[in-house]
Formats: structure tokens, C-alpha cells, sequence
């Protein structure tokens, strides 16, 4: 008989079993490297490039393969787990695609719920696997300097804590894997009944301390990247105090991995693959497409998260920003500033029910300029693809209403450059995902003077992010729509040639920018009698002011900073964490729920349980492999579930 492998990603251990005899379980498996063949610097190396390869949740084998690392369930972003939870979109297509994403959006999920979670545990734990792997092979090497060793451990060790820090937000108590865990040893049955924490903070230490502040390849972690992820882990465990020190250290000293003062650019530029790695980049995914990988090194855990055909990526409908998130935007017309209060008493025009091809005129309410960075709407520039067309890249507008994500997209003019054709179904992107930018360090920073400092000293913090997106020049626009227009016009003679009915170089959802007054003119339709019905679009009204009084109070501060969290980085898989970190998911998630069940009735009969539902639960697959031959289950189910 044949000997069937069979392989498991159990924890941090890859293991192989034979089910023929035991003594092969001494053999390497074959095709793959044994320790001896890497144990050399060239082939730590290797090892250590696989462990980052993984920080986007993907592998490259079979994408449909039921045994392979990941897909768009454990993509960098975590557009399920941090915005779709965190009430920032729905799911987006139809209720039934994916569904069992839909049961975690409606907090319906169990550890049996298939797919999602399982998929998201696999990938981080073999990510660790990997870390692991380069620290155990590296002891073994004979060619490897003093420095090189220190350099390779810190990076491994560093990726380690990351991949441990995703597993804590999404279930808290996991347990934790470290190089001496190994299949031959028989300790890979661990509890998670500790919180890790600690053992995260003591890679990040060691991380801190040990790496350089540059390097020669810019998406390697540096000292600075450390130094910002256990910021990150004292803002989690509310050691305010500890971040404190970090964070100061980081606005003033911190330097990217390429050498850039860390700084604040043009807003817009943070998810733009041309400008990728610029000073805001304090640790990201790094992301390349057309290197004959098919796309799989593009962004494939986005790859869902683009307007449904006929648009950018031809697929998939996924990942639709909600009204919730969209009416945080307003501000009032003479202050430019939010109402936290009142935010979603009504809500921002929408054309939902509305065809492409029928007349919609836009809200012309004040607005924040990061809105249409972040949300695709009707009528609105949405990057070079021209005005957004609305209903016709909405796949289905009552389950998923009318808006689409724009953050992970890339621009026209860049198909097939930073785009990849041969990508499934060519959405991949050389789009960095952002894991941690500046603007997140000062918000942080603000959050900390809220709580333990000076509540006035969090608000220059939250004035700093907000000056950026006060500057005209990083503003969606008018001149937006040029790239691909079907003419560009100064004066109503040149337009009026081309509504003439002989003029046939145009069609329905094509659009003609006139600069003379400054609108974008979308063709709705070509009339029986060859006239055009047109569609004037006028750029939104943008308002953002500074806050000018000062914050003498911390809940003043604490509700403007947490606002601003989510005017910033919204659409970026953060929110559900930080509303979680702040003891408030509860509050914040019902209320949503309650509103948006008049919007989206697949909504109905959500509800979050506090107590249960700030963690997710775990996957029944990884308990049942942690009961050993005793029968002793190592691993525990989170409460609620």
C-alpha cells in the first residue's frame, strides 16, 4: 500500500505523519530541505525571508486547496476581524457569498463555523513556524558572524511577536510557541491558559535593542518597528505610562527602515503602491506584482475587496464601507470640526435604489477631505477611474448598500504595472497593507495624554493628524477626473460640440471634465433622438478645522482622540480591536447594529454579547488536535462559546 502524508499546521509545527510504518518519521519528507542543507547563512536566510513572506496571511500554494496556509480570510489587512466587526462596512456582495463571513459580521459565529477563523489561526501559527525555524537552523550554521546572528534573531524574533500579538487580539489567551517547541520532542501539546504578554514583550525588547535603525531592504523591521509594536502591546495591556515613554521617543527620534524622519506626507499617498515605504511607514506588508508569481506576493487578502465588475479588479464586491462609518465624516460648516454626538442623526445622501443611469445629485453637506480616500460614492472622483458610477459596481445595493472601499484599490493608470493581470481575478496589487503608519503613533500619543498626561497636550497630537488632512493639496478634486476623460474642456462652445448628436465618441458612464465650471459631466444616456442626458457633478464640500479650545478634561480628550482613530484609519482592520481595548465594543457595536438593521436586514437579530464577543472563539479543528494521547485537551474554548 501506498503511504498517505497528511499535513498538519498543528500550532507552530508542521508535522508529517506516515501511516505506514513508524520508522519512517525519522525521514525527511520528500522535497523539502532538512535542517543540515539550511544550516548555513545563505539558507537562514531563505528561512528568514519565508517567515516575513507570511506577514500577509498568504501562501502561495493551491489558493483554493483546502490545505494551504491562506487566502483572503487571513489577509494583513484584517478587513474581517478589525473593520467589518469593528461596524466600519458589511461584508459586502450578497448575504450567502461566504457566509460563514457573514455569520462572523453578525457576531453568529462558533467554533465550528467553518473556514474564516480556522483559516486565520493556520496562517499565523505557521508564521510563527517559520520564526522558529530560522532560530533553530541558525544555531546549527558555521559560517554566521557574532552580528549576523544577533541581526537574524532579532528580526526572527520580532516577526514571532507579531504573529503572537494578531492571535492575542483575535482570541487573547492562545498559547505561545518558541523555538524549543518541536514535533520530536514531544512538547508541542501547550495550554493556553497564560497570557502571553509577557514572552510578546521579551521578543519585542530584544527586537528593540537589537536591531539597526536602517536597513538595506526598507520592509525589514528596524529598531524603530520594534520600538512601535510594544508601544502598540502597553497600549493594549493599558500601561499607559510604559507606551508613553516609547511613543515620545518615536515621534522625536524615529526613522523608517529606509532612513525617512518619520513624518506626516500627502494622506492619499499612504495607499499609493508609487509611493510606498515613505516616511510614514513605520512597519508594512511589503506587496510586488508582475515578478511571475501569478500575483500571489500582490495584496491576494484583498482581493475580494474591489467594486463588482466593470471596475477596478473586475470582482468582487467585498468589504463595503457603511453608512455608520460614512456619516462620522460630517462636520459642522463653520468649525469643519465632528460631532461625536449627534454624527449619525441623519445620514449622508446615498444612492442606493438609484440607477447609474438615472440622475442623482450628491449630499452637499460639509464633509471631512479623508472621506473619499476611504469610501467609493456616487459621483465622486474614486482615485483616476473617474466619477464613481454608483449602482453599477454594486453587486447587490440591499445587502451591501452603495458605497465601495478605495484604500486597498489601485489607479487605472497603473493597471498592469502596479496592478497584475495574471492575479486572480487581477485585484492583486503592489499596494503596501500599512500595519502601523506615524499618524497611528501620534494618536496613540494622544490617547496615552488623555488618560495619564495633559488632555490639551493630546489635543496638538490629534491637531497635527488633522492639519494634514486640512491641506488642500491632498484633497480629492476636480482634476482628478482628467487621466481618462473623454474630453477636457475650458469653455461651453467646446462642450456643446460635443452634445451634439453627430459627436459619437462618447458613451453611456464616460465623462467630459469641465474646468470652466470646475464639475465633471457624466453621459447617463444617448436619447432615440440622439441627444445625451448628462449628469453634473460638483466637487463635495470639504470643511475640516483644528480644534482651537483647550482640553482641560479627559473625557473631552479621550471621545475626540478615539473619534479621530476612526476619521484617520478607518477601513485600515483596527476599529473592532481598539473599541475592544477600550472596554466599550459593546456600546458602540449595539448601537451600530440597531441602526444599521433599517438599512440592511440581514442585519436583524445581531447583537454583541459583552463578556463574550471581544474575542472570537476558537476553531473546534485546533482543539481537537490538542488532545494527546492521554486524552488531556490542552487548548480551551474561549467563554461564550
Amino acid at each position: 500500500m501506498k503511504c498517505k502524508i497528511i499535513l498538519l499546521i498543528f500550532f507552530a509545527a508542521a508535522i508529517t505523519i506516515f501511516s505506514c510504518n513508524k520508522n519512517k518519521l525519522n525521514q525527511p519528507a520528500l522535497g523539502l530541505l532538512d535542517d543540515a542543507a539550511l544550516a548555513n547563512k545563505m539558507g537562514v536566510e531563505g528561512l528568514l525571508i519565508g517567515a516575513y513572506a507570511l506577514l500577509d496571511g498568504i501562501s502561495q500554494d493551491d489558493y483554493y486547496d483546502n490545505n494551504s496556509i491562506g487566502n483572503y480570510n487571513t489577509g494583513a489587512s484584517n478587513w474581517i476581524y478589525g473593520s467589518i466587526c469593528g461596524s466600519e462596512a458589511y461584508k459586502g456582495s450578497r448575504v450567502a457569498d461566504q457566509f460563514p463571513i457573514t455569520e462572523i459580521e453578525t457576531f453568529k459565529a462558533s467554533a465550528t463555523t467553518s473556514g474564516p477563523l480556522d483559516d486565520k489561526w493556520k496562517a499565523l501559527y505557521a508564521g510563527i513556524a517559520r520564526a522558529n525555524a530560522v532560530l533553530r537552523v541558525m544555531r546549527k550554521a558555521k559560517d554566521m558572524a557574532t552580528a549576523d546572528t544577533t541581526e537574524v534573531r532579532a528580526e526572527a524574533v520580532f516577526l514571532r511577536a507579531w504573529y503572537h500579538f494578531e492571535a492575542v487580539k483575535i482570541w487573547n489567551k492562545v498559547p505561545f510557541v518558541d523555538e524549543t517547541v518541536t514535533y520530536d520532542r514531544g512538547n508541542y501539546y501547550l495550554n493556553n491558559d497564560t497570557s502571553i504578554w509577557p514572552a510578546i514583550e521579551n521578543d519585542l525588547i530584544y527586537a528593540m535593542n537589537s536591531l539597526p535603525p536602517n536597513q538595506a531592504a526598507v520592509g525589514r523591521a528596524n529598531k524603530w518597528a520594534a520600538k512601535a509594536y510594544l508601544a502598540k502591546a502597553y497600549m493594549f495591556e493599558h500601561r499607559y505610562a510604559d507606551a508613553k515613554l516609547l511613543l515620545e521617543d518615536l515621534i522625536q527620534n524615529g526613522v523608517t527602515s529606509g532612513g525617512l524622519k518619520y513624518g506626516l506626507g500627502n494622506y492619499a499617498d499612504n495607499f499609493n503602491a508609487e509611493f510606498k515605504n515613505k516616511n510614514e511607514a513605520v512597519f508594512s506588508v511589503q506587496m510586488s506584482v508582475n515578478d511571475g508569481a501569478n500575483g500571489w506576493n500582490g495584496n491576494a487578502g484583498d482581493v475580494l475587496n474591489h467594486p463588482w465588475m466593470g471596475g477596478p479588479g473586475r470582482c468582487c464586491g467585498f468589504f463595503q464601507p457603511s453608512q455608520w462609518l460614512v456619516n462620522h465624516f460630517k462636520t459642522d460648516p463653520s468649525t469643519g470640526l465632528p460631532d461625536p454626538d449627534h454624527f449619525n442623526d441623519v445620514n449622508v445622501k446615498t444612492d442606493e435604489g438609484i440607477a447609474s443611469t438615472d440622475y442623482f445629485s450628491p449630499d452637499t453637506v460639509t464633509l471631512d477631505p479623508r472621506l473619499d480616500w476611504t469610501v467609493g460614492r456616487r459621483g465622486v472622483p474614486y482615485l483616476d477611474w473617474g466619477p464613481h458610477p454608483g449602482q453599477a459596481w454594486i453587486r447587490f445595493q440591499p445587502d451591501g448598500g452603495p458605497y465601495t472601499p478605495v484604500k486597498n484599490v489601485f489607479y487605472e493608470s497603473q493597471v498592469g504595472h502596479f496592478s497584475d493581470p495574471a492575479g486572480w481575478p487581477s485585484g492583486s496589487t503592489a499596494n503596501n497593507v500599512n500595519l502601523i503608519r506615524y499618524a497611528d503613533i501620534l494618536l496613540w500619543a494622544a490617547e496615552v495624554e488623555a488618560e495619564i498626561g495633559d488632555p490639551d497636550r493630546a489635543r496638538e497630537y490629534v491637531n497635527r493628524v488633522r492639519a494634514r488632512a486640512a491641506d488642500p493639496s491632498g484633497w480629492v478634486s476636480n482634476d482628478d477626473n482628467i487621466p481618462f476623460a473623454k474630453k477636457v474642456t475650458n469653455n461651453p462652445e467646446e462642450f456643446a460640440a460635443i452634445d451634439d448628436p453627430a459627436f459619437t465618441d462618447i458613451q453611456p458612464l464616460q465623462w467630459v471634465v469641465r474646468k470652466d465650471l470646475n464639475q465633471t459631466w457624466t453621459l447617463l444616456i444617448i436619447n432615440p433622438d440622439g441627444t445625451k442626458t448628462w449628469n453634473a457633478y460638483t466637487p463635495t464640500r470639504y470643511k475640516i478645522g483644528m480644534y482651537q479650545d483647550t482640553w482641560t478634561d479627559r473625557e473631552t480628550a479621550r471621545k475626540a482622540v478615539r473619534y479621530e482613530r476612526e476619521l484617520e484609519l478607518a477601513m485600515e482592520g483596527h476599529r473592532f480591536f481598539d473599541l475592544v481595548r477600550w472596554g466599550i465594543a459593546d456600546q458602540e457595536i449595539n448601537t451600530y447594529l440597531k441602526n444599521e438593521q433599517k438599512l440592511r436586514s440581514y442585519l436583524n437579530g445581531s447583537v454583541f454579547i459583552k463578556g463574550k464577543n471581544e474575542y472570537f472563539p476558537i476553531p473546534q479543528p485546533q482543539i481537537d488536535l490538542s488532545v494527546d494521547a492521554q486524552g488531556v485537551q490542552h487548548l480551551h474554548q474561549n467563554p461564550g462559546y
